[in-house]
């Protein structure tokens, strides 16, 4: 464990050299991200073939809503929200590691086979700052209602996701001739923690997979 002098000038040293934080990440990392972007633009396009056979056939598409935002953004820009103190007395703010000039925006279409029965589908765009990233998403769903009688319906929405997971990168930083360079959590470089143990607080979350909605309306 380093004593506090030895975690001050690693203060320094992240605040300094944080551009070279790219290097923490191991090859393996993009190997995981391109079969998730490829198997999403794959999704993108069979949809896209499928919209269009069916608007040739006939069938309706219409725009369900356009939406920005999510649980995940506000998780994002929650984690660029406080910074710490160098020792000499340089403010280093999380914000410019975790601030995003764009906002996760989806939209969610439905294309209409029959009076009873829909594809619901749509697609995010993800976001993307120095050390955090919301993956773009898929969504595919459908939407099914019956009329038990003539004032009342019953509708049952079932959707998935994929991909839009949100993930954390770690800082680098060089922690003398004895230890040399490190990953550490850049939220908690300044703790007394050491930087293995600071990375098991990354964060890594998905959202929310299965959607299932059950409605009973009526007219009265």
């Amino acid at each position: 464990m380093k004593d506090g002098g030895d975690w001050l000038r690693l203060n320094t040293l992240c605040a300094g050299g944080h551009a070279s934080a790219a290097r923490a990440w191991p090859l393996k990392r993009w190997a995981l991200q391109m079969p998730i972007e490829t198997t999403v633009g794959f999704v993108l396009f069979v949809m896209a073939f499928f919209v269009s056979a069916m608007t040739a056939k006939g069938h309706e598409t219409s725009l369900v809503g356009i939406y920005q935002g999510s649980e995940l953004t506000a998780t994002a820009d929650h984690l660029g929200q406080g910074g710490y103190e160098l020792s000499d007395g340089t403010l280093v703010s999380f914000d410019k590691w975790y601030h995003s000039n764009w906002t996760d925006m989806r939209f969610e279409m439905l294309t209409q086979l029959s009076d009873d029965f829909g594809i619901l589908w749509g697609a995010s765009t993800g976001q993307r700052a120095e050390k955090v990233r919301i993956e773009p998403s898929v969504k595919l769903g459908f939407i099914l209602q019956k009329r038990p009688t003539a004032s009342t319906t019953l509708s049952l929405t079932v959707s998935s996701i994929l991909g839009g997971n949100l993930t954390e990168r770690p800082c680098t930083a060089d922690y003398g001739a004895i230890s040399g360079e490190q990953s550490v959590n850049c939220r908690l470089a300044a703790s007394q923690l050491r930087p293995a143990d600071t990375l098991k607080y990354m964060i890594n979350l998905e959202p929310s997979r299965l959607k299932i909605d059950l409605r009973f309306t009526g007219e009265f």
